[in-house]
């Protein structure tokens, strides 16, 4: 594989990488098609909330989307997903309808979760997605016990566990990663690193802004890799994984990536500047793949708009069938959660 350049911008802590490795067009269409899906879907999201069309917490996958479709690229179907709240774009990448994607954001019994998880906890147990988790940091440690039972089952599977980078402080953190070294867990730790965590720099958090480096206290393999570059994750992810199936233990990748929007819908972002969005948004990974196509002549502009129709179409079908969907009856309250039974008004009910 040809060496990549890496070079980094002090200002934003944007990586540039020189990247030849060569996909061919099947990857860069299916790569455009699902970037430019997440993306439209999340921008149809955000309108939605601001229409107050559901509540709760809101985040956007809005500027990432090369790191779930380069993960999706890389990774088996039977292979195990796991995400903290922000977890709209990997559903997607992974082939979840995104029909019972927005019935689970509209609280509709159709949903993903049945209604009952709302955006931060999506799930697809027929995709292999075992949830987004809104606990910071919390699915660090339960990734890790997924990917224990792949290694105890005797599969060649590997479990899949992304984190922001706010996520990295949590003390969960440093006990997985020392017990998944110890027993060398089939899983690839993945720090979606915006720069920002829910606002906060990573240069105003920790002195180690190189966040791969925590890895290697465990002597566990760390990288750095260009998160705006859907090659750059696939690369990356298919090395990590190859070696959990190979039953050498875990691997910790630091994907350098960009949100656009802010933290959650609620934030006001002013802990950056437009001038520093507008240097990321230079990077955008699906205008990168759509200038591949073009440039290699793999699809015809006609072509290419029937992909944004479809886009579009997609999208429009899922917000009709999420309004167009029943809210969960009553009993639906005591099925699939855990309760007390001997709790006295449980037992009136």
């Amino acid at each position: 594989m040809p060496e990549k350049k890496v070079t980094t911008s002090k200002k934003t802590s944007k990586i540039i990488v020189s990247n030849s490795t060569k996909f061919p067009k099947e990857v860069y269409v299916k790569w455009y098609k699902d970037m430019l899906l997440i993306r439209k879907f999340e921008e149809k999201t955000g309108q939605l909330y601001i229409q107050q069309k559901f509540g709760g917490f809101c985040h956007l996958y809005i500027g990432q989307e090369a790191i779930v479709a380069g993960t999706a690229s890389a990774c088996r179907p039977s292979d195990k997903h796991m995400t903290a709240y922000r977890d709209h774009a990997h559903p997607i990448a992974l082939g979840t309808d995104t029909r019972v994607l927005m019935a689970e954001l509209f609280g509709r019994s159709t949903g993903c979760s049945k209604g009952k998880g709302g955006s931060m906890h999506f799930f697809d147990k027929e995709k292999n997605f075992m949830g987004g988790h809104g606990i910071v940091g919390a699915q660090i440690a339960m990734g890790a016990g997924v990917a224990f039972a792949e290694k105890y089952l005797g599969t060649e599977n590997v479990a899949f566990v992304s984190m922001g980078d706010g996520a990295v402080r949590q003390g969960a953190l440093h006990e997985t990663f020392n017990m998944a070294m110890m027993w060398k867990l089939p899983v690839v730790f993945i720090i979606e690193n915006n720069n920002y965590a829910m606002g906060t720099s990573v240069e105003r958090t920790t002195n180690v802004t190189d966040l791969s480096k925590i890895g290697l206290s465990y002597e566990m393999p760390s990288k750095i890799v260009n998160g705006m570059r859907p090659e750059d994750v696939h690369d990356a992810i298919f090395e990590a994984a190859e070696r959990g199936r190979r039953g050498d233990g875990p691997t910790l990748l630091d994907i350098r990536t960009y949100r656009y929007k802010g933290h959650s819908m609620s934030d006001p972002q002013k802990y950056r500047t437009k001038e520093e969005v507008s240097d990321w948004m230079e990077q955008d990974p699906i205008e990168h793949c759509l200038h591949v196509i073009k440039e290699n002549n793999w699809l015809s502009e006609k072509e290419i708009e029937d992909i944004s129709i479809w886009v579009k179409k997609e999208v429009d079908e899922s917000v009709e069938f999420a309004e167009n969907s029943p809210y969960p009856e009553a009993h639906e309250l005591y099925e699939d959660v855990y309760i007390q039974s001997d709790y006295p008004y449980i037992k009136e009910y």
